[in-house]
């Protein structure tokens, strides 16, 4: 079994990893765009652009599912990306798990881009996911920068910044970045400090499980997190046969993508 991953960056670490450890033996294809990131910045219509090359550069490989492993793509490509691709490959997008999180009802925070925040998007699932919650749309400036680059002091203050911006009472936090989740426990620290003492402990909601989940039932298999770790790995950045770019082996997620097996360009 093959599953593809697409992002502009190594937001798609996350994701992956979740595939990794529900089927070990799961060939990986993961596809970014480091000549064209970041591409919050573009256009729509040059989102889905990029989207459609990066994507077709893991299609050749003929995976059994495809990940969009990133917000931005998944909001302004996923249609064009269907219609390019399914009903031959399944198409799996990635959306902020604002309706987990607010089940519980009480104070749910968001934290994404700032293009992403309050955009009409997101105001969308807030309004049809979010009902009876006290949600507050939290704006990360730099922070998917930082992570992308491995960039400590840099994820450290954009982490502080958004902590700052957080209601102290949060019971919930949404990672509406898929970036985000690589820094999770970072996250969860400084949402901690200054919290009211007697509060239970935040709950981070993340979407890389959900979507590695759905990506194997798309492609007819079910989790075997026993199975033999003998699952290979081809990287492919900018549609060139590449390894796992240095910044990902800062994160617990892409040090577990390479300890199961050499990685090696495809051939």
């Amino acid at each position: 079994m093959k599953i593809a991953l697409m992002d502009s960056g190594i937001g798609l670490l996350a994701a992956a990893a979740a595939v990794r450890r529900l089927r070990p033996d799961a060939h990986l294809v993961l596809s970014s765009d480091p000549d064209g990131m970041p591409w919050g910045p573009r256009t729509p219509d040059d989102v889905a652009e990029r989207a459609l090359t990066v994507a077709g550069a893991a299609a050749a490989h003929r995976p059994d599912a495809l990940i969009v492993a990133c917000n931005t793509a998944s909001v302004h490509a996923l249609p064009a990306l269907r219609a390019a691709l399914e009903p031959g490959l399944p198409v799996v997008g990635t959306v902020p798990a604002i309706k987990p999180a607010a089940a519980g009802g009480g104070r749910v925070a968001i934290w994404a881009t700032p293009l992403t925040t309050g955009s009409p998007y997101q105001r969308r699932l807030i309004a049809e996911f979010a009902d009876g919650a006290q949600v507050t749309e939290v704006p990360c400036p730099g922070l998917a920068d930082a992570v992308q680059w491995a960039d400590e002091a840099g994820v450290a203050h954009a982490v502080a910044a958004a902590a700052a911006l957080t209601p102290p009472d949060v019971r919930a936090v949404v990672l509406g970045c898929t970036h985000y989740e690589l820094v999770a426990e970072r996250i969860r620290a400084a949402v901690a400090e200054g919290r009211p003492e007697g509060l239970p402990p935040v709950v981070l909601h993340g979407s890389a499980v959900a979507v590695a989940t759905q990506a194997l039932r798309r492609a007819g298999a079910r989790p075997a997190p026993s199975a033999a770790p003998d699952g290979g790995l081809t990287v492919l950045l900018s549609g060139r046969d590449s390894e796992l770019p240095a910044a990902a082996r800062a994160y617990a997620e892409g040090r577990l993508l390479e300890a199961v097996k050499p990685v090696t360009p495809a051939h």
